[in-house]
């Protein structure tokens, strides 16, 4: 490929402690979500260092958007993995979410040891609001790019019926809507075409590292050996972990419970996070019980507030739950929330590493594009219907606390509206909005208490 005498020369080759610096730098500000996250690679990467093409990355982020779990932290894996094998890949994919493992753990430390004192109360007397705001704009902002025609609608609003009114389990509305997305596209392709895109193609930033014309790497190759190899390795990293839960604790206890369960849940995360919170609140809060729903909205507003991607949540779902059940006895209350943290964080990121170790070379020895459109789109249709019913869902709880029998609560809802104008009509950053919100809050709880 010419890029012309005017365009600077390739970049430098990188070494692998220079790649680790800039992933360690990477998951300490991944602020945003994961549109953020993403154009913050392309930014430093594409734009900047020039360690990959804009081609080449927009290629690797196309597959990572067929799959279940965190795009932009598989976007991590893929480029690290394609630049410095397995070991990179492994590195900027767990450095991606440390830094918010890490601050996740202490902040919910904090908040259940602590959050019945006034400061801490008030603080998320405000965050609540905040944050059923913020899942209606995730509603809308998700229904504005995927339901484009009303074959997508009704997919959408029969998705809100089936979990409002029949409570119907978030695997089996998944499931549904892949298989009315494949006969779809079948029947009327045109009405399942995945729309979209993160940017164009035709941008030249200048000769880079990983170019559109650059060999793929012997590593990045498609050998069964290889494909059988990881996938010994996934089950074994698996399995053992299960098996000593389960061997130590048996196959009830919360520890065991939570990894079986979080694992389903990775499988499960078309869509992003918010498509996944329902039935991490589904399982976590109505069933299991290790958690409550006040106790989900405010992890969600930590899992909003630290960088790393949003599924974050599931690690305050799992100190909370490993907390409250005091698994390691009352004495090691603290030690039983890290561990738990810890375990579900495990289950639910390695079936992403492991979908990119799989799947990497597939691509990179084709580079033809993925067709998997159809089904994805009506999975995304339905996804929008599920996130209404969790803004309902926590709208109920923050505006009514005490239940409808209870009084509305005005001030919550004055909160909730003033976020709802800042996020839709002015379009500030949610972590902004959360930081003013918990500030009224605060003075709102100051107020009630002089």
């Amino acid at each position: 490929m010419n890029h012309g005498l005017a365009n600077p020369a390739a970049p430098p080759s990188v070494s692998f402690w220079q790649a680790f610096a800039f992933w360690l730098k990477l998951g300490c500000i991944s602020f945003g979500g994961p549109a953020g996250q993403i154009s913050m690679m392309h930014a430093e990467l594409v734009e900047r260092r020039r360690w990959i093409s804009e081609r080449r990355f927009l290629h690797a982020l196309n597959y990572c958007m067929l799959l279940p779990g965190p795009e932009a932290q598989q976007l991590a894996t893929y480029i690290g993995w394609l630049m410095h094998r397995t070991r990179g890949g492994m590195v900027a994919g767990t450095l991606f979410v440390l830094p918010s493992l890490l601050l996740l753990i202490g902040l919910s430390w904090v908040y259940i040891a602590f959050g019945e004192t006034p400061l801490v109360a008030g603080l998320f007397y405000g965050i609540k609001p905040a944050v059923t705001a913020i899942v209606v704009q995730a509603a809308y902002r998700i229904g504005l790019r995927a339901l484009r025609n009303p074959f997508l609608w009704a997919i959408a609003a029969a998705s809100f019926v089936a979990i409002f009114a029949l409570a119907a389990p978030f695997p089996v509305i998944v499931a549904v809507a892949a298989l009315l997305g494949y006969i779809g596209g079948h029947v009327a392709p045109e009405k399942f075409q995945l729309g979209g895109g993160h940017g164009p193609v035709e941008a030249v930033f200048g000769p880079a590292l990983i170019d559109d014309d650059t060999p793929t790497p012997e590593h990045a190759r498609f050998g069964w050996y290889r494909l059988i190899r990881v996938l010994i390795v996934a089950a074994l990293l698996w399995a053992i972990p299960m098996g000593l839960l389960t061997a130590t604790y048996g196959w009830q206890h919360t520890l065991t419970q939570m990894s079986w369960f979080f694992t389903k849940a990775a499988l499960l995360t078309f869509g992003g996070a918010y498509a996944v919170l329902p039935y991490v609140y589904q399982g976590a809060v109505e069933h299991y019980g290790w958690l409550t729903a006040t106790q989900m909205i405010d992890g969600l507003a930590l899992g909003e507030t630290t960088p790393g991607p949003l599924i974050m949540v599931v690690a305050f779902v799992g100190f909370v739950g490993g907390y409250l059940k005091a698994v390691f006895g009352p004495d090691s209350l603290f030690l039983a929330g890290a561990v738990a943290a810890s375990l579900v964080t495990w289950f639910t990121f390695l079936p992403s590493f492991v979908f990119i170790l799989l799947g990497g070379p597939l691509v990179e020895t084709t580079h033809n594009q993925l067709k998997f459109t159809a089904p994805l789109t009506a999975i995304t249709a339905a996804v929008v219907g599920v996130i209404l019913n969790l803004a309902l869902f926590f709208g109920y709880h923050v505006l009514w606390p005490r239940g409808f029998a209870g009084s509305f609560d005005w001030i919550s809802a004055l909160i909730a509206l003033g976020a709802a104008v800042a996020l839709f009509c002015y379009r500030q950053n949610v972590i902004v909005v959360i930081a003013a919100c918990a500030v009224v809050g605060l003075l709102v709880e100051m107020l009630m208490l002089s």
